[in-house]
């Protein structure tokens, strides 16, 4: 377990959610949801968030702003380095944003969550809202979420880094990054031909799938071509939490994006990483 100030160098910027602290998070409308004994007991106290605005970090943004759970953000500048902090790596092993520390976590003493899928699983557990405790309700949920992590994020994070940052030479490598990102915007267009939202009601999964299937717009997808994806996307835009969520650290990629040099660097730290010692 790290305390708060260990954790990241960088803990200099820090969002509160000034109107949750104050009280217990409320089931937003629509939810299907139990109440967590915790929520009747006291206040959350807030949760610390490892976080860059990236479509995972999003994954867990929206849900907290959804949930109503305070939290700080700090922020990990992953084109920096930063994600190799031996504090982060504690909470973070495989050197990925984002992670959590609640200070009330199971038996009222403080858990670190790293990966996001886990991350919105725990926070769902904690809160009773947008993962149901119906085991029927709970595997389409699941299904949706797994099907994220293991095709959606992975394929369109390929898509992006062959046609944005690739020498030349990759003709096919984005040709069949695209096309995955095409084929699974189609799974996804036919599911929601019959539903408002992937598992029925509004979940985790959608919270999961949403920064994805922005990036996936960003490789050329044409979503006339996806009508009923093209609705969702809206749907979960209009949510102002999801708004908040998405907002959130907005500045600290400006702030990179407006700094050639620091762009340079950041490619050095992000791309080519391998294996490093088990001691270091």
């Amino acid at each position: 377990m790290v305390r708060a100030k260990a954790a990241v160098a960088p803990a200099r910027r820090k969002r509160k959610v000034g109107a949750a602290a104050a009280k217990p998070p409320k089931s937003p409308s629509g939810a299907k949801s139990s109440k967590s004994p915790a929520a009747t007991q006291r206040p959350f106290r807030p949760i610390e968030l490892f976080y860059w605005p990236t479509p995972n970090g999003w994954k867990i943004s929206i849900m907290l702003e959804e949930c109503g759970l305070p939290y700080v953000m700090k922020p990990v500048a992953i084109g920096k380095g930063e994600q190799f902090n031996p504090g982060f790596l504690r909470i973070s092993p495989n050197n990925r944003i984002p992670a959590i520390v609640d200070p009330d976590g199971p038996g009222g003493r403080p858990i670190s969550v790293f990966e996001s899928g886990a991350i919105l699983q725990y926070l769902g557990r904690k809160t009773g809202k947008f993962y149901p405790a119906d085991e029927r309700e709970r595997v389409q949920v699941e299904e949706w979420l797994f099907w994220q992590m293991a095709g959606l994020g992975p394929m369109t994070g390929q898509a992006n880094h062959f046609l944005n940052y690739a020498t030349e030479g990759s003709d096919y490598a984005k040709e069949r990054y695209v096309d995955e990102v095409n084929r699974l915007f189609g799974v996804m267009n036919a599911r929601l031909s019959s539903r408002k939202f992937l598992a029925g009601e509004y979940s985790i999964a959608d919270m999961a799938c949403l920064g994805w299937v922005l990036a996936g717009i960003r490789t050329g997808q044409k979503m006339e071509e996806f009508p009923y994806l093209h609705s969702w996307v809206e749907r979960l835009r209009a949510r102002p939490a999801v708004q908040r969520g998405l907002a959130l650290g907005k500045e600290l990629r400006r702030a990179q994006a407006s700094d050639p040099k620091a762009q340079e660097e950041a490619r050095k730290i992000l791309f080519g990483q391998r294996a490093r010692p088990a001691n270091a």
